[in-house]
């Protein structure tokens, strides 16, 4: 085969490199009720055939939309206007996905400045970077800059910290340094000051966390930085950033947070977009690139990369950062849905998430035996069901709603969460939605 060029030889040495006899334990971590058996297609067929087949397959899917929907925790259901992929296509913005030279990149740089303009005003940061790959790994990026920063190698992560980003954190930086993670306690505060010290480089924490709880993150700002240590505030839903304060307003030296709820669909979980914003005086340890403005010879405005340094790309064991590329695309779509919302627009959407996620928790909670864990949240919040959360997704899957992620596919490992269901809610989803998922709830929870 002409497009595998490795000879059995070859793949024998590389995976008893890494460690593995076979190429199939490299998937040991899919679960096996979750591996599709091996697709039969046809072995002579038309194209108009095998186009068939696969719609077939493809019909097998549940989409987001087709029946009521309340998965969150960190991908979110959002409208995505029309005109933002009719945007994203037009020729100004075709221009080289790596924008080394400016005189023929200018699309694509001013798009970049654009962005890092708005991810700043959103995050009430004063620098934003040209974006990162998802919002997980601008986080772990997030932990390294502070370690650059504080000579030090000791993370605080809040155990309320999405468990994936917490993965992250652990596979990029646990190698070069100790991970203290808090305790798992929904609706209550962590007490995150009692693990910080004086080894400690910075605290992850998240707002709004894993289970919708928003809080104010002053306090903790304030213990961190009594011992020296920078406060790295995340999120992943940037809605919230229309009406939650921004974590540049309660102390964050450094944002890190996941772009998809605007221009980004949920794409079967990517690709997304991440958010990176600091202190400007942090500026000359930001990962991956940053555009400026600028002007030419004749004092035209014009656009150049700033910031990006060549250890990225040719000598990458003297690099801050590798992250060699921005996610161009969808931050371009990300940056076009904020500009058609405008600040107004985007308070409205907020407001709009807000008020659905509040008539949500009310017309739930009125179901016998259900209680509301979560204090404060924006769009998403945990319940607590008097049944254990997995029976009850099922079986309102199979009476075709789509009723949010129980806590303990997030947490397999911690105890006393069986019952919990974290839900959420946003301006697709309608009255009749919540509607049906409250007298489904009521007949599942009365058998």
């Amino acid at each position: 085969m002409r497009y595998l060029p490795l000879t059995q030889d070859d793949r024998r040495v590389m995976l008893a490199k890494i460690g593995v006899a076979s190429v199939d334990e490299l998937f040991r971590d899919v679960p096996q009720s979750a591996r599709a058996a091996r697709f039969e297609l046809p072995g002579h067929a038309g194209e108009i055939e095998v186009e068939r087949m696969l719609e077939g397959l493809a019909s097998q899917n549940v989409a987001a939309g087709s029946r009521p929907f309340f998965c969150g925790a960190g991908a979110y259901r959002h409208h995505v206007p029309a005109s933002v992929d009719h945007l994203i296509q037009r020729s100004e913005f075709l221009t080289s996905y790596t924008p080394y030279q400016p005189e023929i990149a200018q699309g694509t740089l001013q798009v970049l400045f654009e962005f890092q303009t708005q991810v700043a005003m959103l995050t009430g940061m004063e620098v934003a970077n040209a974006s990162m790959y998802d919002g997980s790994t601008a986080t772990a990026e997030a932990v390294l800059m502070a370690h650059r920063i504080t000579g030090r190698n000791r993370t605080v992560l809040a155990g309320h910290l999405h468990p994936h980003y917490a993965e992250t954190v652990g596979t990029m930086a646990g190698l070069v340094g100790e991970i203290v993670t808090g305790p798992v306690t929904p609706g209550q505060d962590e007490n995150l000051a009692a693990l910080i010290d004086g080894n400690t480089s910075c605290v992850v924490v998240q707002n709004p966390d894993v289970f919708g709880m928003v809080r104010d993150l002053k306090p903790i700002a304030a213990s961190a930085h009594a011992q020296g240590a920078l406060l790295i505030a995340v999120f992943t839903e940037a809605v919230s950033l229309g009406l939650v304060e921004p974590p540049g307003g309660m102390g964050a030296d450094i944002v890190a947070g996941e772009g998809q709820s605007f221009g980004n669909g949920l794409n079967f979980g990517g690709p997304y977009v991440g958010l990176f914003a600091s202190r400007e005086k942090f500026l000359r340890q930001m990962p991956g690139r940053l555009a400026g403005e600028t002007v030419d010879a004749d004092g035209r405005r014009g656009y150049v990369l700033t910031l990006s340094a060549r250890e990225q790309h040719i000598r990458r064991e003297k690099a801050t950062s590798n992250i060699c590329t921005n996610s161009g695309l969808c931050a371009l779509a990300f940056s076009i849905h904020l500009s058609l919302l405008g600040e107004a627009g985007l308070m409205r959407l907020a407001k709009i998430n807000h008020a659905k996620a509040m008539a949500l928790a009310e017309r739930l909670t009125k179901v016998s035996g259900v209680k509301l864990i979560t204090p404060a949240f924006f769009n998403e919040f945990t319940l607590n069901l008097p049944k254990p959360a997995v029976e009850v997704v099922d079986t309102l899957l199979d009476r075709g709603i789509v009723a949010g992620i129980r806590a303990t596919r997030l947490y397999p490992h911690e105890a006393g969460l069986t019952n919990q269901l974290i839900v959420a809610a946003t301006e697709l989803t309608t009255d009749e939605d919540i509607a049906a998922f409250g007298r489904a709830l009521e007949e599942v929870l009365s058998c």
